[in-house]
């Protein structure tokens, strides 16, 4: 088995000479603003976290954690959810082989986020290490497969508003989900499982909650202590670049004599990859047009990230 440390649990099935990913998704969040944008998201990102560890995903399972169905607008977030779903997994080839409804979860009548939950296992050929989230050499050039912001220019500023910047920070959760691209999704997927079955890359994690940020300090927090620093221009503000939750992209992290066939590999599936910076000892520094927006050292920020839940515990 691999994991924690990969965006999907990979376990090998010595006799076949193959092994299985699994990976479970869902967001609530999204659901609540729009249930089969939502639903749809939530199977991209469990098939972007199989392709990863360069699996391809062939059967689906879910939960639906819904309020009460006998409300219309509970049921109508329910059968958007179900349509976004079937929609989902007809275009990335995984089939539902079953699931299972949780209805009337409510309390005061107050119906929860709908929540349907992915479960997706997918197929690669047997590999002795699965490619972690971790980076673990220094000087090693950080490629953002998928882009920057892909779909930016789609009511970019209300489709920030259902991110976890905006919920934690700002305290409110409002607009649209991310845009998703099921096309552009798919051919992402595609040159991932190309990259991470030629061993072209030391890490591959996929962006989600939290963003860019997010992921560059999850894959700074294994055990080498190895950070990033990170470099980029854009017109966008910088909590944007930083924050927005966009899909469809996956960072890596490639040793000199890789890039150019992760490149090419990339451009033959019509996708983008910008270098945005390097792996660095001990610390994360990302300049956004020229400005420092963050300088921490890993150990800063990863004691209450290791942390939290002693303190919550603590708290009560």
């Amino acid at each position: 088995t691999a994991g924690p440390g990969a965006d999907a649990a990979v376990v090998r099935v010595k006799e076949a000479g193959v092994s299985l990913a699994i990976s479970l998704d869902g967001n609530g969040r999204y659901c609540s603003l729009d249930p089969r944008e939502g639903a749809k998201l939530a199977v991209a990102e469990c098939c972007r976290n199989l392709a990863t560890v360069g699996a391809d995903p062939v059967a689906a399972t879910n939960c639906l954690n819904f309020g009460n169905p006998e409300k219309p607008e509970i049921m109508a977030q329910l059968i958007e959810a179900i349509e976004g779903i079937g929609e989902a997994c007809r275009h990335f080839g995984t089939p539902i082989t079953g699931g299972n409804v949780s209805l009337y979860n409510e309390t005061l009548g107050e119906g929860i986020y709908p929540t349907p939950v992915l479960g997706i296992v997918g197929l690669l050929p047997d590999m002795d290490v699965p490619l972690g989230i971790h980076f673990r050499q220094p000087g090693r050039k950080l490629v953002l497969l998928g882009g920057l912001l892909p779909g930016s220019g789609d009511q970019l500023g209300r489709r920030f508003g259902s991110s976890q910047f905006d919920k934690v920070v700002l305290g409110r959760t409002w607009g649209l989900p991310p845009a998703l691209d099921m096309d552009y999704e798919k051919r992402v997927h595609d040159a991932m499982r190309e990259i991470a079955r030629a061993g072209l890359a030391e890490s591959a994690h996929d962006l989600s909650d939290g963003g860019l940020a997010v992921a560059v300090a999850e894959s700074s927090f294994g055990a080498s202590g190895i950070g990033a620093r990170l470099r980029i221009e854009s017109e966008l503000p910088a909590h944007y670049v930083l924050f927005h939750e966009a899909p469809s992209r996956i960072l890596l992290s490639l040793s000199s004599d890789a890039e150019a066939k992760v490149l090419e590999i990339v451009g033959r599936f019509g996708v983008t990859a910008p270098v945005i910076g390097e792996t660095v000892t001990g610390q994360i520094a990302v300049l956004v047009n020229g400005e420092e927006s963050i300088r921490h050292e890993i150990d800063a920020l990863k004691a209450p990230w290791d942390g939290a839940l002693e303190k919550l515990l603590e708290s009560r």
